[in-house]
């Protein structure tokens, strides 16, 4: 049933508010990173003026550097955020979709008491030409507040496989409001099929191979619909860490898939350690990653537990499992030595 069978301990600090749990959402940062940035393109907006006014840019792809590079000149008319002072702080991000996780936000410098800001900075992108053509550029003008209340004043949306690349002038653009596809998160990516099991401790009887505790199992069997990144397809490989636990004794994973928006892993993971108890305090993440040599690209996950958003009776922000994700380990936790079989949506995390 499984090419792989992993099997790790996994020791649970029960019931201690000590620091070193409470330093687990930090530990967090360095497993997703990445994943933080790719809530929303509209991540951080407060505002709730109407989009007015245009933006002046112009695109093109310097074969030499492989390099995409967005100048972006000026802005006109922009909406009034500050109506008491009559005044906006704008300044320009853009992003490439679906992808943001992998090309993360450029942004130009911020122009303060202007509705008329003029910038003529250039957003630069390290990508390949081929990859750059299954993008779409998503620019935006967003008001600056110091306390990090930013608000959205326009966009446009560009779909870059069908760009005319011989135009390298400045254009004027229309500023609209936000896209709904963007708005909703609603870029589709993809589904798991997996079943997980609970074993408690001395279930199985007097033998050998009784667990003096509980374990978990997770079999992930495939995913269906992943992102293609690259015209080639997808090389992809899962990652498992049972929070709040991000050390290396935690940390599994599965071989890589090449070349296949439809990968089958048929891979299963064992974890040991664990009481009852623990499974209202836990988390089991599993994330997808598209490999590269230099780096890897998330592509998606799901958080299994409870959803409280506490854990040992600390607030942290990986307790976050959605509905159907919350049922799924709540099937789990009350059909003990039964596998539960799921099939989730991948999520930005």
């Amino acid at each position: 049933e499984s090419d792989t069978a992993s099997e790790i301990s996994f020791q649970f600090t029960r019931h201690k508010k000590t620091p070193s749990i409470g330093s687990h959402s930090s530990d967090m940062a360095s497993v997703s990173s990445v994943s933080g940035s790719v809530l929303s393109v509209y991540s951080g907006d407060f505002g709730s003026v109407d989009a007015q006014g245009t933006v002046e840019f112009a695109l093109d792809y310097d074969e030499k550097n492989r390099e995409f590079q967005v100048h972006v000149s000026q802005c006109k008319d922009l909406a009034v955020v500050d109506e008491k002072k009559g005044r906006s702080d704008p300044y320009v991000k853009t992003y490439l979709l679906p992808d943001k996780a992998r090309m993360g936000k450029r942004k130009t410098s911020v122009k303060k008491r202007t509705l008329n800001p003029i910038y003529n900075e250039v957003l630069r992108y390290k990508i390949e030409k081929t990859v750059l053509l299954i993008q779409k550029l998503n620019l935006s003008v967003w008001h600056n507040d110091p306390l990090g209340r930013n608000s959205f004043l326009g966009e446009i949306e560009i779909d870059l496989a069908s760009w005319d690349w011989s135009n390298r002038k400045l254009n004027w653009y229309p500023l609209k409001p936000r896209s709904l596809s963007a708005v909703n998160g609603a870029d589709h990516r993809g589904v798991m099929s997996l079943s997980i099991k609970y074993v408690p401790p001395g279930s199985l009887g007097k033998w050998p191979k009784n667990p003096p505790s509980g374990e978990v199992h997770i079999w992930v069997k495939d995913v269906k619909d992943l992102l293609q990144l690259r015209p080639s397809g997808v090389d992809s490989f899962v990652k498992c860490y049972v929070l709040p636990d991000t050390s290396k004794k935690s940390y599994q994973k599965t071989r890589v898939i090449k070349r296949d928006t439809n990968p089958v892993f048929n891979h299963t993971i064992v974890y040991d350690g664990f009481h009852t108890e623990d499974l209202k305090d836990a988390c089991v993440e599993l994330t997808v990653w598209d490999h590269e040599k230099l780096t890897n690209h998330f592509l998606g996950g799901i958080r299994l537990g409870l959803g409280t958003g506490l854990s040992y009776g600390i607030s942290v922000d990986w307790m976050d499992s959605t509905q159907e994700e919350v049922a799924f380990w709540q099937e789990m936790m009350l059909a003990a030595n039964e596998w539960i079989e799921g099939l989730l949506p991948l999520r930005s995390l």
